[in-house]
């Protein structure tokens, strides 16, 4: 139902986790995996990058992006699926950069394929885990982040796996330039609720640029809505009548260092 599930592990942390390294340890390294799309992604070299190879770049993407304009944008959307959003937004604004990261094999190859079948050459993939996004990116490397419809986990049992935290919202602020947005989407309120607090706990980290209990109020006809301004999923949303949750957050300048004479 949901774009993405960022935490696999919760329910199978044994099949790619090393036992010995947390996802978080900066030592953490991914398995080799069976899955056969594991080695089809291999076909895509230059345009896809899985496990620790997403890391290889840090600070620097934007020199595997030659063809983007030298003062172009660099968006990262987590949960991409196969890309959908992103090609499209990429395919409308040839000038910028983009990278889409989820951590299921065969949507990251479907993404690939269906970029180089568009000749769309201004975005990248990362097979790979989001809990390790601030390995992936330097300080001030993003100019947008996406997190759309993660799974809400509605159990309280379940709030754990959560992607949106407190200790995601520390981590990500950082990757971030000053004047950077990190928008998020969801059609569960307790989510929303979620979030809102986590975005509180961290107002030393964030402003708060927009936010809306019902993003396509405004909008005479939401079910007319297509591909970009919507997602595959925020369409069904959108039909069974869900309201979409939206809020837009922007890092707030670290306070001044002050020295004692």
């Amino acid at each position: 139902m949901y774009h993405f599930s960022p935490f696999p592990f919760a329910e199978a942390s044994a099949r790619f986790r090393p036992v010995h390294l947390p996802i978080h340890h900066p030592d953490f390294r991914y398995p080799e995996s069976r899955n056969p799309y594991w080695k089809k992604l291999q076909s895509f070299a230059g345009k896809v990058f899985s496990d620790n190879e997403t890391e290889r770049l840090r600070g620097s993407w934007r020199q595997a992006f030659p063809q983007a304009a030298a003062g172009g944008r660099l968006h990262v959307e987590i949960g991409c699926n196969a890309a959908h959003v992103l090609l499209e937004w990429a395919n409308r604004n040839p000038g910028d950069a983009y990278i889409g990261i989820d951590w299921k094999y065969k949507p990251i190859f479907w993404a690939a394929e269906k970029a180089a079948k568009r000749g769309i050459g201004n975005a990248l993939f990362f097979r790979a885990h989001a809990e390790r996004l601030h390995y992936m990116f330097g300080p001030g490397e993003i100019d947008r982040l996406y997190v759309y419809f993660p799974d809400p986990w509605p159990r309280k049992k379940q709030w754990k796996n959560r992607f949106v935290t407190v200790e995601t919202l520390t981590a990500f602020a950082p990757l971030l330039k000053a004047d950077g947005i990190f928008h998020l989407k969801t059609d569960h309120p307790g989510y929303f609720e979620w979030m809102e607090d986590a975005v509180a706990r961290t107002s030393d980290l964030w402003s708060v640029l927009e936010r809306t209990d019902d993003l396509h109020q405004g909008h005479p006809d939401p079910t007319k809505l297509a591909i970009p301004e919507v997602t595959l999923f925020e369409r069904l949303f959108i039909r069974d009548g869900l309201k979409i949750h939206s809020l837009k957050l922007q890092p707030k300048a670290p306070p001044p260092v002050s020295f004692r004479a």
